[in-house]
């Protein structure tokens, strides 16, 4: 019987390729690394671990905060007078009704980050001016139903509804940022706050305690914590993210030392779930808008889990982790802030310079830390406000550290990221960017073997991105959206069919040759069978200043022409056999003999697209006059 299965694993290997391998083998780098009896000997109390000043200490506090101490009074005597708003039951109702996340999002957003600024001024200033308006909004979550949004809170709940049920708390990205900082304020101003009154603090730790630590605790049905995922689902930014909210609570919270330390190996186990789902060569398939809540949430994770515990669990001496860290760098374009946006990814970076640095300096990646100057000194804001209070505490120790940097970009020619099968090439003005995979990527877009191209850091081919958030954004209409389609992105429509969602629809025989520069794949396989392809080689080759792309297919009973599609960020100029791009700057070039050339115009009416792209896109199409069973098309972009 060994015998068999030992045959059976060799004939396993030699049918997979490296990206298959990763879901035959399991990593578990926390778990396989250290024991729970490992975390418990070396687990420290928050008064060993927390890294900053008490609160009464002011000649640290004035150290700490001198840089922007005067930012951060200014911020928070600003929040003296806000006024806390309600969040409603029609709030919540809307995503139903509309579809509209923002209406329930908008004021608890705010109502966070007002909170946030408080908590920041009165660690600053110390005097306890701040402290009845931090109490107020102490008070106020506190009082509030759920501390979940409206689009998550129906998966956990019985009635599957989007209006919070008294007898359910859900964990989701919200709760757990508000159960984070929360910790931190009852942490900091606890005996300030029982000078006021012992209710107070009394009544947050008993809330956290409820909405997030007894939760987790008792529930493996989270679609995040990847205990009892379902085959439709995947591990992504949530994972990371929510467990390091729920390990901040853990260690600031909770007094029961035994349910602590089963709720942190917990997280342990559950975070090793997203380390094993993720690609080994570090890329981030949900793209650079989201590496600061993917790796950079588990870089948090992890930073606060070898804090805790004397440095004993650590795992910055990992290849992966350092790799998950330069993707940031690797991925950007330059320019006004341009960045490879595959999926779901915004093209304009919203990338954190102190965390980016923070991570290098962790992992010992110079190329991270320079970087992340380099964005520091393009940066409008040194410092920016938001819900998560220990970013906010640690960008305070790094706004010095930072400055002693010397700025750069990444200077490779080159990076393929052979599992993800991501491939980006710098060569002179030109940056491109392709990609193979498949479609059911986190955050997915039915994009196998679509690329992008800028020229002298502007955009020229591009992806759209995705636009505002709503109710059919993550559900099975999903691609009804525009943006999700392959028809919407640089790729061929094939005998009338566009690519299907679904992990069966992916790309085959991915080669990149880095001396030629050239990346060839077979996109059949993202078609449905009754697109009836038998191949469709698309090559893509750098040569000198351009971009040759090459499309040879092989098709049973067309039906229908061919449409290969191309959007752009700038109005085309049609020409006779040429398209002249970006103003005429560029052009592309094919044979007018095989195609019919049109142009879309694609209005931008949803504010996340257009303050990117401005009012409006284009798609230009190049019909084929005929159906063809085989042929080649050729196209030159100079």
């Amino acid at each position: 019987m060994s015998r068999f299965f030992c045959i059976l694993l060799l004939l396993i290997l030699s049918l997979s390729t490296k990206a298959d391998l990763n879901a035959l083998v399991d990593l578990n780098l926390l778990t396989k690394n250290f024991t729970e009896q490992d975390l418990q000997k070396s687990l420290l109390s928050s008064k060993q671990w927390v890294p900053y000043p008490t609160y009464n200490n002011r000649d640290a506090w004035k150290s700490l905060t001198q840089s922007v101490y005067k930012t951060l009074i200014k911020e928070g005597e600003a929040s003296l007078a806000y006024q806390w708003q309600v969040v409603k039951a029609t709030d919540y109702l809307e995503f139903e009704r509309s579809g509209s996340r923002v209406i329930m999002e908008k004021p608890m957003n705010e109502n966070a980050k007002t909170l946030s600024k408080l908590f920041l001024a009165e660690l600053a200033e110390g005097k306890g001016r701040f402290l009845d308006q931090i109490i107020n909004g102490v008070w106020y979550f506190t009082e509030m139903s759920t501390w979940s949004l409206s689009a998550h809170v129906s998966g956990y709940q019985s009635s599957k509804r989007s209006l919070p049920q008294s007898d359910t708390q859900v964990v989701d990205l919200l709760a757990g940022d508000m159960g984070s900082m929360l910790s931190w304020i009852h942490y900091f101003f606890k005996n300030e706050m029982d000078k006021v009154n012992p209710e107070i603090a009394s009544r947050l730790k008993m809330n956290i305690q409820s909405r997030v630590i007894q939760p987790y605790l008792t529930r493996n049905d989270m679609w995040w914590q990847g205990f009892e995922i379902k085959p439709e689902q995947v591990v992504n930014n949530w994972n990371p993210w929510c467990n390091f909210n729920v390990l901040t609570c853990l260690l600031l919270i909770e007094d029961n030392e035994q349910r602590k330390v089963a709720g942190i190996y917990k997280t342990m186990r559950s975070v090793d779930k997203f380390i094993n789902y993720i690609k080994h060569d570090g890329a981030c398939e949900e793209g650079p808008s989201y590496w600061g809540h993917a790796a950079g949430k588990l870089y948090d994770y992890l930073k606060i889990l070898a804090l805790a515990t004397n440095n004993k669990v650590n795992l910055f001496d990992q290849q992966m982790i350092k790799d998950m860290g330069e993707y940031i760098a690797q991925s950007y374009i330059g320019g006004n802030s341009w960045v490879v946006n595959f999926a779901d990814a915004s093209a304009k970076s919203t990338a954190d310079p102190l965390l980016i640095y923070r991570y290098g300096r962790s992992v010992n990646s110079k190329e991270m830390q320079q970087f992340a100057k380099y964005l520091h000194d393009r940066a409008s804001s040194k410092f920016n406000f938001a819900r998560d209070a220990f970013r906010s505490l640690e960008d305070l120790g790094t706004l010095q550290d930072i400055l002693q940097e010397t700025a750069a970009t990444p200077t490779n020619t080159h990076n393929w990221y052979p599992e993800t099968e991501f491939l980006y090439i710098r060569n002179q003005n030109v940056f491109f960017a392709a990609k193979g995979g498949f479609n059911k990527e986190s955050h997915n877009h039915n994009d196998v073997g679509s690329f992008m191209l800028f020229l002298d850091q502007e955009p020229v081919f591009i992806d759209a991105g995705v636009g505002t958030y709503n109710k059919k954004t993550f559900s099975k209409e999903r691609y009804d959206i525009w943006t999700m389609q392959s028809d919407y992105h640089n790729l061929p429509q094939i005998n009338g069919y566009q690519q299907r969602f679904g992990p069966q629809y992916k790309s085959h025989n991915n080669r990149f040759d880095a001396k030629a520069q050239e990346f060839t794949l077979d996109i059949a396989g993202a078609y449905p069978k009754e697109a009836q392809i038998n191949s469709w080689i698309r090559r893509y080759k750098i040569d000198h200043n351009a971009l040759l792309i090459t499309d040879q297919f092989d098709l049973d009973n067309p039906q229908n022409e061919n449409v290969i599609h191309f959007l752009l960020a700038k109005e085309p100029i049609l020409k006779n056999g040429a398209v002249e791009l970006n103003n005429g700057a560029y052009s592309l070039h094919f044979d007018k003999k095989l195609f019919d050339a049109s142009v879309d115009v694609i209005e931008q009416d949803d504010v996340r697209l257009s303050k990117v792209w401005g009012d409006r896109i284009y798609r230009l199409s190049l019909k084929a006059k005929s159906k063809s069973k085989k042929g080649i098309y050729r196209f030159s972009i100079k």
